[in-house]
């Protein structure tokens, strides 16, 4: 049985006389002890969906079950006493001001009418967890974004949920700081066996710590599986943007006799020949070298190439099959004339 499972989920909004439609025929499957991304540009429809999934936003159509109860067939007590096994962290960390960290981790223990003494002993285990037992008596306004975003997440595991949300939760973080949260996340799955989904508009969040992942663009989900596999092949253009970013500053296709891009996607025991060279000297043709990078995609170190392969498609084929040949993944992107502005 899934952890959380979407079944046909419509979401629909009424404004000014006009019905907007911010997600359609959403299905999904997030098994329990995942790390699930859930991924797309602004306004594609994800905090929707993650709002959906505990039922801050009910849906127009559909069905979302946790733990196979569906959640429209709760009362509202029962619904309240469900909210409870899921725990939810924001981009804005949402703390109270007026409380210090100590009580602020205590407050959803202080709602759940546990006693005041069980509480702080439990919100100082969890401060310890995420690395702020010397800061229980400081406020927020004293305190760093990454360090409220450590609070955050010791509160939303207060009442010791079973799922946690975390809507656009390292955003407005810098990259350390960013990557500080997401391993700490990552342990946090390891040690308590709970189920995590991931909202963000980050494919490096994404391919850092998640399982599998959800490519949502428009409302739908466009593609889906495993975060590697999507990562070596996408198959949307959504992913493939995503991917490889919308940024063409690089890529001065005007100045470039290039009719065919391609995406090569090579990891750390298939880097050490140098293959695009060798590629070169053996068919004594250019190809250009479009981008490079490298990624961490669940914990191991995958490198990325977007290549402009010579005009003769009898040579191009060639390329491509020695480059396969050498263990790589390649995939064509598009004709340059379609590449231009998109890549």
């Amino acid at each position: 049985m899934s952890g959380i499972e979407i079944r046909h989920l419509t979401k629909k909004f009424e404004a000014d006389g006009h019905t907007l439609t911010a997600l359609e025929d959403v299905n999904l499957k997030i098994e329990t002890g995942e790390i699930y991304g859930i991924i797309g540009m602004s306004g594609a429809g994800k905090s929707t969906l993650v709002r959906s999934i505990n039922y801050l936003e009910k849906p127009t159509e559909g069905q979302v079950l946790i733990e196979g109860v569906d959640l429209a067939d709760l009362s509202e007590r029962e619904l309240r006493k469900k909210r409870a096994d899921i725990g939810m962290i924001f981009q804005g960390f949402n703390l109270l001001e007026q409380k210090n960290v100590l009580s602020n981790v205590c407050f959803p223990l202080e709602i759940a009418c546990v006693k005041k003494k069980d509480a702080v002993t439990r919100a100082r285990e969890l401060l310890k967890r995420v690395g702020l037992e010397d800061k229980e008596k400081a406020y927020p306004s004293r305190l760093s974004g990454g360090q409220k975003q450590r609070v955050a997440i010791a509160r939303a595991l207060a009442t010791d949920p079973k799922i946690l949300l975390c809507d656009e939760a390292t955003s407005a973080l810098d990259p350390q700081t960013s990557d500080s949260i997401l391993k700490l996340l990552k342990q946090i799955n390891k040690d308590l066996g709970i189920t995590i989904v991931i909202i963000t508009h980050q494919m490096s969040v994404v391919t850092q710590v998640c399982d599998k992942v959800a490519i949502v663009e428009n409302g739908k989900i466009v593609e889906e599986g495993k975060t590697a596999d999507i990562f070596d092949s996408p198959k949307s253009d959504a992913a493939r943007e995503l991917i490889s970013g919308n940024n063409n500053s690089f890529l001065p296709l005007e100045e470039l006799n290039t009719d065919l891009v391609v995406r090569i996607v090579f990891s750390e025991n298939s880097a050490f020949e140098p293959v695009i060279a060798n590629a070169i000297l053996k068919y004594e043709t250019p190809i250009n070298i479009l981008k490079a990078d490298t990624r961490n995609v669940g914990g191991i170190a995958k490198g990325e190439m977007l290549l402009g392969l010579p005009s003769d498609p009898g040579v191009s084929e060639e390329i491509i099959g020695y480059l396969r040949e050498r263990g790589l993944i390649v995939t064509e992107v598009k004709e340059t004339k379609e590449v231009k502005g998109h890549v």
